[in-house]
């Protein structure tokens, strides 16, 4: 059964696409702000397991690393409906810039406290306050995109922002474990300077970026819409959670610095291109869908690509060696991207402009929840299960999810054609 009805894409889509100046701003501000991102994510659970394992066992100190990712999703959790509602009434470029100078604070305070602080809760503070800045991102960026393009260009938009994203996903990782072998405190000013690059291309932008919104309805009655119109669309409602369960399971980034340092033993550097080899995978994953979009059976692939996930964290969990842990990465990582493609046009195509930022809030609070609430429970179950039997129980239920979602959500199951 057809899910959306898109306009075949003409020859010269890309070139059409990329010369649009305000989405090209666009797509420079997101490979810079995702650069800053990934990068400091390896510098601060390479620094916070670092200090950690000083003074705790390995268990404990892979508990602190998984404290990361909850001091990020706790204000994510509380404010990103807000946020999505707020992107649906104020104007969506002034939000992204405000969003990109939050985080740029963020690398700022953690430089500060890296170079004349101690102690970890600053660590978590700072890491609550670059949450709260991707609560209101998230959704804002996912609504701003779609109002740069024209209709029949968004389906290309979509798969140029992922591989963009991919791009600095690998990048950043392996730049970041650099960065951090050096100093900390480098690596935290080189994501202030990116994040300062991506606000001034989102200041760059030149479009009506203020939404539609209908006069004299209440933020409550605003939200309320968003989430009733997520709880109706049994495919959309079935795709993100699925996504969520499957990663809040078997998510192993969280855990990365425990395997780099204590059963890997490859350092640093080598945490860097652990972290970025789920990005590699994406990546590829992202360049095929771009060039053979999926035509059938869009169902089945989705929850096969789900299943793939879940295979090779639990072998990623076993595993000794540094090429084989690699491999499993990436592979796990396209797999994921086919979930994240297949999400992210049903969201931004099926919904209208007026109410982008509320549904993209909902989408946005499940993966959140599945990547950083994700980091948190791999960090709890390696407390008690070790960090090898926590990343392979993890493995486990995201193959039990699968089989449990594809159950519970038949349409999702039998949904035939994405376009």
């Amino acid at each position: 059964m057809p899910l959306i009805s898109a306009p075949d894409q003409s020859v010269d889509d890309n070139s059409s696409l990329l010369g649009r100046r305000p989405y090209v701003f666009y797509l420079t501000g997101r490979f810079f702000g995702t650069l800053a991102n990934t990068s400091q994510a390896v510098i601060i659970a390479w620094q916070v397991y670092e200090i950690a394992r000083q003074a705790m066992s390995v268990a404990e100190a892979s508990f602190a690393v998984g404290m990361i990712g909850l001091a990020q999703f706790l204000p994510l959790f509380c404010l990103t409906l807000v946020a999505g509602e707020t992107a649906d009434r104020y104007n969506r470029r002034l939000i992204l810039t405000l969003c990109y100078l939050a985080q740029l604070l963020s690398s700022a305070g953690l430089a500060f406290h890296s170079e004349f602080g101690g102690g970890l809760w600053p660590v978590f503070a700072l890491s609550a306050l670059f949450g709260s800045a991707r609560a209101f991102f998230q959704p804002t960026a996912s609504a701003l995109g779609p109002m740069l393009v024209p209709p029949r260009l968004l389906p290309r938009a979509i798969a140029t922002n992922s591989l963009v994203a991919q791009v600095a996903s690998i990048t950043g990782p392996a730049l970041g474990g650099m960065l951090c072998a050096v100093s900390p405190v480098l690596g935290y000013g080189v994501c202030a300077g990116l994040y300062l690059c991506a606000a001034i291309c989102s200041l760059m932008i030149r479009a009506n970026t203020r939404p539609v919104i209908e006069a004299g309805r209440s933020r409550v009655a605003q939200i309320r819409e968003g989430l009733g119109y997520v709880w109706e669309n049994k495919l959309v409602l079935g795709a993100i959670s699925l996504d969520l369960f499957a990663v809040l399971l078997g998510g192993a980034t969280g855990l990365l610095p425990v395997f780099a340092r204590d059963v890997l033993d490859v350092g640093p550097q080598g945490f860097g291109l652990l972290r970025g080899s789920p990005a590699v995978g994406a990546l590829l994953m992202a360049g095929c869908l771009a060039i053979r979009p999926i035509r059938s059976r869009i169902g089945i692939k989705m929850f096969m690509a789900v299943g793939v996930f879940g295979l090779m964290t639990f072998v990623f969990a076993y595993s000794r060696s540094l090429p084989l842990s690699m491999m499993c990465l990436a592979i796990l990582g396209g797999a994921d991207m086919v979930s994240v493609f297949t999400r992210q046009s049903l969201v931004q195509i099926a919904t209208p402009d007026r109410m982008r930022g509320r549904v993209s809030a909902v989408s946005t609070l499940f993966i959140g929840a599945s990547n950083e609430l994700g980091e948190f429970e791999s960090g709890v179950t390696a407390r008690f299960l070790g960090p090898v039997g926590a990343v392979a129980f993890g493995g486990a239920g995201s193959l039990f999810v699968t089989g449990l979602w594809a159950w519970l959500f038949p349409s999702l199951r039998k949904a035939d054609r994405l376009g």
